[in-house]
């Protein structure tokens, strides 16, 4: 398998006030980046409303409201606790396919066991979006992650709903060398893309796995920590962003019922060594990724350690302000502080034939990318700014 990375050119070092704009340079396009909003506190997920105001959850636990302009308008009460330590807090959110007529939205987050604090899991909530008291009603989990465990981090957690109404949620490892053995174990939600029904229970047309005790509601396994998750705009099939260790960072074609093998396949390293995770990079019924990273900035350095870009937020583009862009993949970057932007080709479009890396220089950790309503592309940045790409 090969991947050929290209870096783009980029011009306007400098960041940016709501009033200028930094410009960069693709291989096909100039960029405009104007921050929007700089007051948010560690912004996770970005959801648009009707209406084009947009939802923002800041890992703390507080949902805000931003007006069409992307500045906030109010913060909403009636978000549910969350245990905010580590990598935890309010984390995805998601409106119902049929929010025009329910005003029902989906919240991720870390939640603390009811017994034992020092126990966590994801959890999903479903509300009731209330825009004129300002807050949300009708509050309920409707799904957990279990077992919960004592971990701070990998609780995976992005949402996205099929073209059929159903919930697909990512579930991290839960990070721990003690956890992550279990992404292979379909009695436990450690590594786990899950599809639900809006009332939390398994959606129809699931694999059948036919393992005794095999959690209901499993759609693939073998996952590190996907943190990233769209669905393509020809397929509907489900993309997945995940995290390596040191190195192997990948992007996943998310199938029913496929193992993508962690830990035992990879191409990332154990933490302060070169040594390789696991059995090999390949294993018989295990998925290989679309994509890789085995360096932060997508090329390979022989004889170094490898380190990871940290993918985070995915989103295919499919709108006319950027025609150059339709159908290609975009993920942000964590501790790579940059937006990638990925071409598919080959058979019905799956596989990468072009890459690179935009908006390096802007030294920006990209937590959440989304097409908005107007067709430009918005990021979140984690130092807290609302960032919006035109052109």
């Amino acid at each position: 398998m090969q991947f050929r990375r290209v870096l783009s050119g980029l011009i306007g070092l400098t960041m940016v006030l709501t009033t200028t704009a930094t410009l960069a340079q693709t291989t096909s396009v100039t960029l405009k980046i104007d921050v929007i909003n700089s007051s948010l506190q560690s912004p996770w997920g970005l959801a648009f409303l009707p209406d084009k105001r947009m939802l923002v959850t800041e890992r703390v636990g507080v949902l805000k409201l931003l007006n069409a302009s992307g500045q906030t308008q109010s913060t909403l009460s009636g978000v549910p606790a969350v245990n905010s330590v580590g990598q935890g807090g309010l984390l995805d959110v998601a409106l119902d396919p049929a929010f025009a007529s329910n005003q029902r939205i989906y919240l991720s987050f870390s939640e603390s066991d009811a017994v034992n604090p020092s126990l966590s899991g994801t959890a999903i909530a479903r509300a009731r979006l209330d825009l004129v008291a300002n807050q949300l009603r009708d509050v309920s989990v409707i799904y957990r992650q279990l077992p919960k465990v004592n971990s701070s981090g990998h609780f995976g957690s992005r949402l996205v709903f099929d073209r059929d109404g159903y919930l697909f949620i990512t579930l991290g490892d839960r990070q721990s060398r003690a956890q992550r053995g279990f992404a292979q174990d379909l009695t436990r939600g450690n590594g786990k893309v899950v599809r639900i029904t809006t009332d939390g229970k398994p959606a129809p047309g699931n694999p059948g796995f036919g393992a005794a005790g095999a959690l209901p509601g499993i759609w693939s396994y073998g996952h590190r920590n996907p943190q990233g998750a769209a669905l393509h705009p020809g397929t509907g099939e489900l993309w997945v962003s995940e995290h390596g260790p040191q190195g192997g960072d990948e992007i996943n074609l998310a199938l029913p019922g496929r193992n993508y093998g962690w830990p035992i396949i990879s191409y990332g390293q154990e933490y302060g060594t070169p040594i390789a995770v696991g059995e090999g990079t390949s294993k018989e019924g295990m998925e290989q990724p679309v994509s890789v990273w085995v360096s932060r900035d997508g090329t390979d350095s022989p004889g170094l350690l490898k380190s990871s870009i940290a993918p985070s937020g995915l989103a295919f583009y499919t709108g006319d302000k950027f025609p150059e862009f339709r159908r290609n993949l975009f993920s942000g970057a964590l501790a790579g502080t940059a937006l990638w932007r990925i071409v598919l080709g080959g058979p019905q479009g799956k596989n990468e034939v072009f890459r690179e890396r935009l908006l390096a220089n802007l030294g920006e950790r990209m937590r959440d990318v989304r097409q908005g309503s107007d067709g430009w592309i918005y990021l979140l940045t984690d130092s807290g700014k609302l960032l919006r790409v035109s052109r």
